[in-house]
């Protein structure tokens, strides 16, 4: 079945390798992920970034475990934003699991192996339900995964939103005294991570928009003004590929909503 096209196709979001190039440090200063090292993966990130997730996974999957990387962002970020069928969703994020967990093995120091498994488990609980998958003992899988992307990765800002999100998440859930003893997880050690992420990359629409998430889950009306603060940051973003984009429609939902 073919996937749903990216809605907001714009040229600004299609690069040619030399643009690439110049553009990689400011695409990827959410994941520190490393310039491409072969011509057909330069073409699966260009397709990547300009919405054409299907090709880009396509394109990846071909290079074998070298295109992984590229292959799991692009069906990740298509399931989480543009797949309708909750089904087929589930499915991608276990396809891509798995994958990483291979990648993990032949590739133990990518940070983007133990990065993309830890978003696919993450968005499969969300899925099925936290409290569902924190009993099959998902949880603990997404946090060591996540914990070894930032070890690998310092500067991975997307790691560090995905942690504050587990944080914020599993406090909402189950409450913040279990949180704490089961699995590890504090509410101000949540917001701690976000402020790292907007530190490490300022341009990070979804680091806004999780934060935000996180304050209307954890702290209601207290913090309703802060949040909405956020959501208009990201939505004012200036979208520099289709990820982006996505996550500034998303911000502008949000706001809708409110």
């Amino acid at each position: 079945m073919a996937w749903t096209k990216f809605p907001y196709a714009d040229d600004a979001y299609v690069y040619t390798a030399a643009s690439l190039k110049k553009a990689w440090a400011r695409l990827h200063a959410n994941d520190a992920e490393s310039y491409p090292s072969t011509p057909e993966l330069v073409q699966a990130w260009i397709a990547y970034h300009a919405g054409d997730f299907e090709k880009a996974a396509e394109l990846g999957l071909a290079q074998g475990v070298d295109g992984y990387s590229v292959a799991n962002r692009a069906t990740c970020i298509y399931a989480n934003y543009l797949e309708k069928s909750d089904k087929k969703k589930l499915d991608l994020y276990l396809e891509v699991a798995e994958r990483c967990e291979q990648q993990q093995e032949e590739q133990p120091k990518n940070a983007a192996g133990f990065y993309w498994h830890a978003y696919a488990l993450g968005r499969y609980a969300q899925g099925i339900s936290v409290v569902k998958a924190l009993s099959q003992g998902i949880g603990a899988k997404v946090k060591n995964s996540l914990d070894t992307a930032i070890k690998l990765a310092p500067k991975h800002a997307d790691a560090h939103i995905a942690l504050g999100s587990y944080h914020a998440e599993i406090v909402d859930k189950v409450g913040s005294m279990i949180a704490g003893l089961t699995y590890g997880a504090k509410k101000e050690e949540g917001y701690k991570l976000f402020k790292k992420a907007m530190e490490l990359n300022p341009n990070s629409a979804i680091a806004y928009i999780e934060y935000a998430n996180a304050l209307v889950m954890l702290d209601g009306k207290k913090k309703m003004d802060e949040a909405v603060g956020l959501y208009e940051k990201a939505a004012a973003h200036e979208a520099a590929d289709a990820n982006e984009r996505l996550d500034v429609e998303l911000a502008k939902s949000e706001l809708e909503d409110e």
